[in-house]
């Protein structure tokens, strides 16, 4: 059984969680929830194949090896029923980098980039960076809670001149896991408008055991629809820092247009630790990730019924994956500046603002839950005491 109760220190190890509170929040005195990784340590599996990867002391240029791909696939046949063929391949620095790379190889400059607000912020500056144009369909709010996509407005924005759509699934930050007939709905207005879908599915992994199933979107298409899906072990395994994920893109002309651009950057190169680290997490992680689900699942469930306790002018909207928790503070009647000050200098806690996130963002915070649960009580009851002298 892995320990998820006992704190990890991170301080002083070049972690931006903890090390660049300063620099973010103007002060290192605050519990910092924010950046998306976890403060457990990673399977030890993963431990165990770096250390043995440093033990031989040459470091030089690498190779992906074959086993490094079959351990993707073998995890996907086997967690998500997806069937990938080798040949769709292309290992990538990040799924960030590969976003910017989808703008440049499938639209033009000044051509449109569907984005879905609020929304992991990379999205908006891989279309803005690349001189590309961001076209907006916000989610819509339920009437009973939580997020739906607007399929109609969806119809709408392809039409505008877009050539793209990122579409975040899991969503970040919202958590919601799309259904089937939401995603099956997304792929025929993708098919009616020529779009290029490029699916961020990294989260896909961490779904709640209570929750409804992630569906990867490429397991729901045809050969006709142009789809491009980005993968990683990183979210999942807490490895964000080795910095390797992968594209699966069945098209060969995908692939060609992506590696252009990858190649004009001279991005290409194989860290011998990351590669250490993917296979070992692909192949060896399962156990830990069942344990970790099951943890977070507590965690979201102590901070949910904390919300509901003493904080009535918070609204937890309750997610179905991810470890990230996004807070509806409207209620608290504070400007978008008010409510960062009073997380930061008057509760003493650091998350990240909810317009960072595009449109809908205003008026939220986003909360990181994958951390001790003793650590989120602390911060929960600073929060509490900061809320009652408001």
């Amino acid at each position: 059984m892995t320990d998820f109760d006992t704190p990890l220190s991170r301080n002083n190890t070049q972690a931006v969680k903890f090390d660049a509170r300063k620099a973010v929040f103007g002060t290192d005195e605050v519990i910092p929830l924010w950046v998306a990784d976890m403060d457990f340590p990673a399977p030890a599996a993963v431990t165990e194949a770096l250390v043995n990867r440093a033990r031989h002391p040459a470091y030089g240029y690498t190779l992906f090896h074959e086993s490094l791909y079959q351990s993707l696939m073998g995890w996907f046949e086997h967690r998500h029923n997806w069937s990938i063929d080798r040949s769709w391949l292309m290992m990538a620095p990040g799924v960030v980098p590969s976003l910017h790379a989808a703008a440049l190889a499938f639209a033009q400059p000044g051509e449109g980039v569907i984005v879905q607000p609020p929304v992991y912020f990379p999205f908006f500056s891989a279309v803005t960076q690349t001189g590309r144009r961001v076209i907006e369909n916000p989610l819509r709010e339920r009437p009973g809670g939580g997020y739906e996509m607007d399929l109609e407005h969806l119809e709408v924005c392809a039409r505008d001149g877009a050539r793209v759509l990122f579409l975040c699934s899991p969503h970040n930050p919202v958590g919601r896991v799309w259904t089937k007939d939401e995603l099956q709905s997304v792929l025929a207005i993708a098919r009616r408008h020529g779009l290029v879908v490029i699916s961020d599915e990294i989260h896909c992994d961490l779904v709640y055991p209570d929750k409804p199933r992630h569906t990867v979107l490429a397991t729901l298409a045809s050969e006709q629809d142009q789809l491009i899906t980005t993968v990683a072990p990183s979210k999942t395994f807490n490895i964000p820092g080795l910095g390797l994920s992968s594209l699966v893109a069945p098209d060969p002309a995908h692939r060609a247009a992506l590696k252009k651009v990858f190649d004009s950057l001279h991005i290409g190169q194989c860290n011998p630790f990351s590669v250490a680290g993917f296979e070992a997490a692909y192949r060896q992680g399962e156990a830990w990730l069942d344990e970790l689900m099951h943890y977070l699942k507590g965690n979201r469930d102590f901070v949910a019924a904390f919300v509901a306790e003493y904080l009535p002018d918070i609204r937890l909207v309750e997610p179905e994956g991810t470890y990230l928790l996004w807070l509806d503070c409207r209620a608290l009647g504070l400007t978008d500046d008010g409510l960062k000050a009073f997380f930061v200098h008057d509760a003493g806690v650091g998350m990240n603002p909810g317009l960072q996130f595009g449109t809908g963002g205003s008026g939220h915070m986003r909360m990181n839950i994958g951390a001790p649960q003793a650590l989120l009580e602390q911060a929960l009851v600073q929060i509490r005491e900061a809320y009652g002298r408001l």
